[in-house]
């Protein structure tokens, strides 16, 4: 099968008529390198959208208060409520499952008015009442100091967490924050640790001008009580927080005096569902390039299967005389599909070569000229080339099987007689 005459053989058939090989061999070149590009960049796209979601704990809801849309118990429809640390308790005591149940409280806000004021200088941020376990579920990088810890959250310690917009805003540059104190709606607050968050979409500079503080201080500070403004609720890793959302509302409903049927008095935003809707987005994506790329290459592999008929017919003569001379017809017909399968992996990995130069073009591009929002870093991986040579290899068969069965049903005394 691998002796040198038949390999020998093989190269002088295809470079025989070299522009017809070439023309033949574009169409599978082609066909591969439609496949790759679209792969890479859903990807791209695919990467891009991950990192909008930063590294948020995606398995995670969030939950506020809304009006009542049902009369219940003798209380009106249209009646407004407000969320009590005994919701959070109930929750963490009837939904075993969860991991970080936080409740936040939020006030001001960058286009609310200056609510934070160190020294002369002052700023509009927002400022939130956290415990220490959102920093699992919104995750930002300490870059100096630390965060709320459980002690804080005791002994309700007037202590703040601030990014680092925050204190480019409040500090000169050098200044050292740790230590010092900013006026929160006229309450000290000591400064205990800076951070910086990752985010590649257009809120990157607004999500590095918050405030952490204390929940228990906040609610002290700003006469909140046990009030909660909204949660921020993680499922367990072998959870869903989509599957848990309803045992959840239903605790809450049953806490807050809320008809049971009543859909509208909880509002909440699950991310987990959101994000696995993107997933599946991306899966659908890569079933069409798949689609779209194979297509492509199957009208490549149908001119190879065309043109090996073409020289089949050309050499009619050649294979009656090999015949004659009592060749095995197995012989002749594995010489057609080993030059079939030989032209298709040679031009299909010419395509996934140029494919792999285009895609290091693109990402030099990026990397020059700054990531382009939702579009980052396209790649293919590996599993990706080795079923791309998977699919050469069966369309090479496929594309030298009918030629090669015509091959051998040729006889040779009318082969001889041919011209």
């Amino acid at each position: 099968m691998f002796n040198k005459d038949r390999w020998k053989e093989i190269l002088e058939v295809l470079t025989s008529n070299w522009f017809r090989t070439i023309l033949t061999a574009f169409g599978v070149f082609w066909g591969i390198l439609i496949l790759i590009v679209l792969l890479a960049a859903g990807k791209g796209l695919e990467n891009g959208i991950r990192s909008n979601f930063g590294d948020i704990a995606t398995n995670t809801m969030f939950m506020w208060t809304q009006g009542t849309s049902m009369a219940y118990k003798g209380l009106p429809k249209g009646r407004r409520f407000t969320f009590k640390l005994g919701d959070v308790d109930a929750i963490r005591q009837k939904v075993p499952d969860l991991r970080f149940v936080s409740p936040r409280n939020q006030l001001g806000g960058f286009n609310g008015t200056n609510n934070v004021v160190r020294g002369i200088k002052t700023g509009a941020f927002n400022v939130y009442g956290d415990y220490p376990d959102i920093i699992n579920q919104d995750p930002m990088s300490i870059t100096s100091g630390r965060f709320i810890n459980q002690l804080d959250i005791d002994g309700k310690r007037k202590v703040a967490v601030i990014g680092e917009g925050v204190r480019a805003s409040l500090y000169d540059v050098g200044e050292e924050a740790i230590g010092t104190y900013i006026k929160i709606q006229g309450v000290n607050f000591m400064v205990v640790g800076t951070y910086r968050k990752n985010s590649n979409d257009g809120n990157a500079e607004e999500i590095q001008k918050e405030i952490f503080i204390p929940f228990t201080s906040f609610s002290q500070a700003f006469n909140q009580a046990d009030k909660v403004g909204w949660m921020a609720i993680t499922a367990n890793d072998d959870s869903s927080i989509t599957q848990l959302k309803e045992q959840i509302f239903t605790v809450v409903r049953e806490n807050q005096k809320i008809h049971p049927q009543d859909l509208r008095a909880v509002g909440h935003f699950d991310l987990f569902e959101e994000f696995n809707r993107v997933l599946g987005l991306f899966k659908a994506m890569r079933w069409i390039a798949y689609f779209v790329g194979v297509l492509v290459l199957l009208s490549g592999v149908i001119g190879v299967s065309n043109i090996m008929l073409i020289v089949v017919k050309e050499r009619t003569k050649e294979i009656g005389i090999r015949r004659a001379l009592g060749e095995n017809p197995w012989s002749i017909k594995l010489q057609i599909i080993m030059e079939s399968i030989f032209l298709t992996i040679i031009s299909g990995m010419a395509g996934i070569s140029f494919g792999a130069f285009v895609i290091y073009l693109i990402n030099y591009f990026l990397a020059s000229n700054g990531p382009i929002e939702m579009f980052i870093n396209p790649s293919v991986s590996l599993g990706v080339v080795l079923v791309a040579l998977i699919i050469l290899v069966v369309s090479g068969l496929l594309a030298g099987f009918i030629p090669a069965q015509s091959a051998i049903k040729i006889k040779p005394i009318e082969a001889l007689r041919m011209e």
